[in-house]
């Protein structure tokens, strides 16, 4: 499923590059983005998906955040931390998107809903605890307050304290206080 998603969202990106009727070469900016898309897509996926959007919404947030990205450097804006940069916008992006679905359920009906599928695992019982496990820790997670959600989810996808506090525009001592914190419920919630 992941590789048909990739090659959907490489499309897209792809469309960024059409191919010229006068023979020029691709440009820096557009080796660059598609440098950049190879790199950070899948991690700036499960970003989105970690703030509750479906696969579908979440390459859609992806594939908007490259064609921004692509905007920025072509008209010459600054190229420090793009890495920060592309992950802040895709949290904006994906916000924008989940408040849109989140209205969108709240006039649907209760039965319209779709029910989650069960995981698969290795025996009912296993299925389960597992299952058991990471509702006691989703909810924990769910618990904590936006903002050290985002850090939390940030520093998973491989963020520097740095990187997270200018995406999420808070200061570096609020990030470290805020993933200790968060780390601290985490451990005492799992108790293992």
């Amino acid at each position: 499923m992941e590789a048909s998603q990739g090659v959907s969202a490489a499309n897209s990106v792809g469309q960024l590059c059409v191919p010229r009727s006068d023979g020029a070469a691709e440009s820096d900016v557009e080796r660059e983005v598609l440098r950049l898309f190879e790199e950070f897509r899948v991690p700036l996926l499960r970003y989105g998906l970690s703030l509750g959007i479906a696969v579908h919404d979440a390459e859609e947030v992806v594939q908007e955040t490259f064609l921004a990205l692509f905007r920025h450097l072509q008209q010459g804006r600054p190229r420090e931390n793009l890495r920060g940069w592309i992950f802040r916008v895709t949290h904006n992006l994906a916000l924008k998107q989940g408040n849109r679905i989140k209205a969108m359920r709240e006039r649907m009906e209760p039965d319209e809903l779709m029910e989650e599928p069960p995981d698969p695992g290795p025996s009912p019982e296993q299925q389960f605890s597992d299952r058991q496990r990471r509702r006691h820790l989703l909810a924990v997670v769910r618990a904590l307050p936006q903002t050290d959600q985002c850090c939390l989810r940030l520093r998973a996808e491989g963020l520097r304290y740095r990187e997270i506090a200018a995406v999420l525009g808070v200061s570096l001592g609020t990030v470290s206080a805020s993933l200790a914190r968060s780390f601290s419920r985490l451990i005492r919630a799992d108790g293992r």
